[in-house]
């Protein structure tokens, strides 16, 4: 096992630990994996039963009323999001944290049965409130899970190697996702069926099953249980971090206005159903591009955050933005080659690959941030900031009825560009 990890870690400092005790230390080569193992897992379960695909593609074969899809990106982020600051404080008070993880997954898991036999036997508005339902309990239950990872990831694996370990097991479920999309797009018309998507949600439960037994594995040492006082004051305590800590608020700034790859992926989606009438063989497309996106960049990414998170995002913010100006340039074209789903296909893989690199960009540079007793507080009180604005967010649906999905496009793009600009002004956290 540690002869595997010095490889796969990839230097002559692969053994040095950080800023983790002696006692981790020894464990690190072990956990390594698991983490790598169990992540892959999850990941995989969130790309087969994706909020802003599959679930969306599902509530329209179910006959689901369309208000009722607008509603799925807002509650699967900020439903997992916004409890986020209640939820750490009770995290704070067990020496080993492992187990909300373990707990969060199982949540998901059920969450994702349960959808599989709403698929099979529910239809209409019916169908769209109980998946609407389900998908707030997943929500809440990966909001758990959100906080307890970052915080035993800090307490397992070593500075200067968690944004490989993410790196990784983006890229592991990267290619998964690749070959599902692939099987999507070459059986278009067997998955016509909500049975297939039954398959693909009951697929997602038992992958998020397998991701908790195997992180129950994992080797924690018991840590610090201040801060686990009352839930609510110590939510109030907590904020009181945006006043008092200008690094943390300025990380805050820069990852809010960074959330416009993820706003921006649902306008990609809808430009390129419109453009093209897309059918299941589009969504397979899309699902490949998903794969590629992050099987391709994970690695890239998670490698550079190790060096300088900071650039990870100034790039990725600056490729979103330069995307969505370019898509724009591209509907007044208006030409036959302007309407290929291949086209789309590519665009989404850029914004994907953009995205992915906000995600490890932003995870890793708020865990190096962080220390062990502080690392909770962060999560909490950044995810729900953000969770609040994606609330907002999704008055730019307002926007691409009134201007259109491209210039709304365009207006995210901007907004990736004030990000990457304020994320050049971090201070680099790495060194």
């Amino acid at each position: 096992m540690a002869s595997l990890y010095d490889l796969v870690a990839g230097d002559e400092d692969a053994r040095v630990c950080k800023d983790i005790p002696e006692s981790a230390c020894r464990e690190m080569p072990r956990n390594f994996f698991l983490h790598i193992v169990s992540n892959t897992a999850s990941k995989i379960g969130d790309e087969l039963a994706s909020a802003k695909l599959v679930l969306a593609w599902l509530m329209s074969a179910l006959g689901a009323p369309a208000f009722l899809a607008g509603f799925l990106v807002p509650v699967r982020e900020s439903g997992s999001l916004l409890p986020q600051l209640f939820v750490a404080s009770h995290i704070r008070r067990a020496a080993v944290r492992k187990w909300f993880w373990v707990g969060g997954s199982v949540g998901q898991g059920i969450s994702a049965l349960g959808m599989a036999v709403v698929a099979l036997t529910l239809s209409g508005a019916a169908a769209g409130w109980a998946l609407l339902g389900l998908l707030a309990l997943f929500a809440l239950s990966r909001g758990v899970s959100s906080v307890a990872s970052k915080d035993v990831l800090g307490k397992t694996i070593s500075k200067t190697r968690r944004g490989t370990v993410m790196g990784y097991a983006a890229a592991l479920a990267g290619f998964a996702t690749l070959g599902v999309g692939g099987w999507v797009t070459l059986q278009a018309e067997q998955a016509a069926s909500t049975g297939f998507f039954a398959l693909l949600l009951v697929a997602a439960g038992v992958l998020w099953f397998a991701a908790g037994g195997i992180f129950a594995a994992v080797k924690e040492v018991p840590g610090a249980t201040e801060g686990g006082g009352n839930a609510v004051s110590e939510a109030i305590r907590s904020l009181g971090l945006m006043k008092d800590d200008p690094l943390f608020r300025h990380f805050v700034i820069t990852r809010s206005l960074l959330m416009s790859t993820a706003l921006a992926m649902p306008f990609y989606v809808m430009l390129a159903q419109r453009e093209t009438d897309g059918d299941l063989g589009s969504l397979g497309l899309m699902i490949v591009a998903t794969g590629l996106a992050g099987g391709l960049s994970a690695p890239v990414w998670g490698r550079l955050s190790d060096r300088s998170s900071r650039l990870v995002l100034v790039a990725s913010g600056v490729l979103a933005g330069v995307l969505g100006l370019m898509v724009f340039a591209l509907t007044w074209l208006d030409a036959a080659w302007t309407r290929s789903p291949y086209l789309f296909a590519a665009l989404f893989l850029v914004i994907g690959i953009a995205h992915s690199g906000v995600r490890l960009g932003r995870k890793t540079y708020l865990v190096d941030m962080a220390t062990q007793d502080t690392r909770a507080a962060y999560v909490a009180v950044s995810n729900t900031v953000v969770g609040a604005l994606l609330l907002v967010g999704g008055l730019f649906g307002l926007v691409a009825d009134i201007a259109g999905v491209a210039a709304t496009i365009a207006l995210l793009g901007l907004m990736g560009l004030a990000g990457s600009a304020a994320a050049w002004r971090l201070e680099e956290v790495q060194r």
